[in-house]
């Protein structure tokens, strides 16, 4: 029975996550769209934490060296809610977005080594913005409108393996696409004819997870885990057309183009450097773990976009630091449900990378920071599946240097069902 379902999932999935618009953020303009950090609702719920931590049937998209402690086949998809608050000096305004977040299969490979494949997003495009320019009498001089969507996905496949007693090593390798599209519209007070530049590109690419996690048995029942990361540095190629032609507007707001003023093509690609991952953690199996992570990636940087030209925008050295953990009252208790439940929580710090104009003229950048809360719940079901809640507070940007400050609440849902083994015989009395 859970097979089916999941082989429903996966066939709804493949539909929808070339089609969503999961974002709202004005910060999605830049680059290849507002990126994600690759985390399970678990994951999440913890401060974003996993280089260090496995579990025998929790999912792991950090370090792919988790899986070798894998002992259970469990299908795994998430869903997330943002709830987002748009700050500038002068206004305000909120949205709401929904969206599938991931869905992964794993599965043991004997008693030592476990594999998963999946989908997820690793970017997102979802603005629509206005801008009037004002003539001394208050009258509208121009008004230009910027829109975009789209997005980047991936498919992945993990390996992880036990190699010595207290050792592990992981490989993961991606397939990265997607299609965005970014428009400015502008119309001009008392001529009859707009402007409209449109940029319609794809987006492909691949990249190479390496993990190692380390586990040491301590007194009293404690494990202390360390572990750590490295994705190679790799290319997103992309290509595409940008477009600048002349249109109309009917009464109700339908486009009519016009002339075409210019058109060419566009073959760049976006430079991926290697990204590391340290984080180290102690707790007790099924009853608490507390770990602290650090993440660093030098500058991306660009070849052949516009991107690296017209100055609204660059890129600097971007990293993260979480703390988080969970508690678990009483695995196998029978008097009450509560304390069968999982309780986590975290707290995350991070230089997104993201440097961005707010004057317009090429030489006062400010770094956008994201600063984000978390605490989640995980509700056991029966045969040790679980439905997995996480709550986040955060706040990203600041209205700074005419900038966007956002303040935003991501409600994650995700249902992780476990099911026999795939890869162990049955033995028959």
């Amino acid at each position: 029975m859970i097979r089916n379902i999941v082989v429903i999932i996966l066939l709804f999935t493949s539909v929808t996550f070339t089609a969503q618009r999961t974002s709202s953020s004005p910060y999605s303009y830049f680059g290849i769209g507002d990126q994600f950090n690759s985390a399970t609702v678990e994951q999440s719920a913890m401060g974003g934490i996993g280089v260090a931590f496995s579990h025998y049937k929790y999912l792991n998209f950090t370090n792919p060296a988790a899986y070798a402690d894998l002992r259970y086949t469990t299908y795994a998809f998430g869903v997330l809610n943002n709830d987002l608050t748009i700050k500038s000096v002068n206004t305000e305004q909120s949205s709401i977005t929904t969206s599938l977040s991931y869905v992964a299969l794993a599965f043991p490979i004997g008693d030592k080594a476990g594999f998963s494949f999946g989908m997820q997003p690793i970017s997102t495009v979802g603005y629509s913005l206005s801008n009037a320019l004002l003539e001394d009498d208050g009258s509208t001089s121009q008004i230009s409108l910027f829109e975009g969507s789209g997005g980047v996905n991936r498919f992945y496949g993990s390996f992880g393996i036990r190699v010595l007693k207290n050792i592990s090593l992981g490989i993961e390798a991606d397939f990265s696409f997607g299609n965005i599209e970014n428009s400015i519209i502008n119309q001009r007070g008392a001529v009859a004819l707009a402007t409209k530049y449109e940029e319609i590109t794809q987006v492909r690419g691949g990249s190479v997870k390496l993990g190692v996690q380390y586990q040491k048995n301590l007194k009293n029942e404690l494990v202390l885990n360390a572990g750590a990361t490295v994705k190679l540095g790799n290319d997103l190629d992309v290509t595409g057309n940008d477009y600048l032609y002349s249109l109309t507007f009917s009464g109700v707001g339908t486009e009519f183009p016009r002339d075409t003023i210019s058109a060419s093509e566009i073959d760049g690609r976006f430079n991926m450097p290697l990204k590391s991952t340290f984080g180290a953690g102690i707790g007790k199996v099924d009853k608490w773990y507390a770990g602290l992570e650090y993440e660093n990636q030098e500058a991306i940087t660009t070849t052949g976009l516009l991107a690296s030209t017209n100055g609204a925008y660059r890129y600097g050295k971007s990293n993260r630091i979480a703390l988080g953990g969970f508690y678990l009252p009483k695995i196998n208790s029978i008097s009450s449900y509560w304390q069968r439940v999982t309780y986590r929580a975290g707290v995350r710090m991070q230089d997104t990378g993201l440097l961005v104009d707010g004057g317009g003229n090429g030489a006062n950048f400010t770094e956008i920071k994201d600063f984000g809360i978390s605490f989640g719940l995980g509700l056991p079901l029966k045969r040790l599946s679980t439905v997995n809640m996480g709550f986040e507070f955060g706040k990203r940007g600041t209205i700074e240097n005419n900038l966007i400050e956002e303040n935003y609440f991501n409600f994650r849902l995700s249902l992780s069902l476990t099911d026999t083994n795939w890869f162990i015989k049955r033995k028959i009395d």
